[in-house]
């Protein structure tokens, strides 16, 4: 039996994604969530869309969420951004990172492709999103898990 979703991170990789994504909103009022689940039997694309959704992430006040979602036994991935960061960033922005994701991911570095997506991320959602004075943490910080 392979490894669960739950399992492909250890707790010490579990936390260093959430302190990238910690980090990555320090100085931006943008939210960044990541999701693995087991598997993934429809299009990666369709399925990040329904979970965005699922986990609130379009409802944050400027519509600027990113969610990067992983199926581990499926071996697929994706990053997407609400409409008002994808409005915004370059034309290949996510084409971009979902390449270096794959790198780091073709070399059995998953912690490093996921913080590297999480930072690239934080970064745009900085330049075109700000912190402000009394901007709050609108998502949790942690991974979620699905089946």
């Amino acid at each position: 039996m392979s490894v669960s979703a739950k399992e492909f991170f250890n707790p010490l990789q579990q936390e260093e994604i959430k302190q990238a994504i910690i980090q990555a909103e320090l100085e931006t009022s943008g939210e960044i969530r990541v999701h693995i689940e087991n598997t993934c039997k429809e299009d990666v694309l369709d399925r990040s869309a329904y979970l965005f959704h699922k986990l609130k992430m379009n409802k944050t006040q400027l519509r600027n969420g990113v969610l990067v979602y992983l199926a581990v036994r499926h071996r697929k991935f994706a990053i997407i951004g609400d409409k008002g960061i994808h409005q915004v960033v370059p034309e290949n922005f996510w084409d971009d990172i979902k390449e270096k994701m794959l790198g780091h991911f073709g070399k059995g570095e998953f912690t490093e492709g996921l913080c590297y997506a999480i930072k690239k991320a934080g970064e745009q959602l900085k330049q075109y999103f700000p912190r402000q004075s009394d901007d709050v943490n609108e998502l949790p910080d942690d991974i979620s898990f699905g089946k």
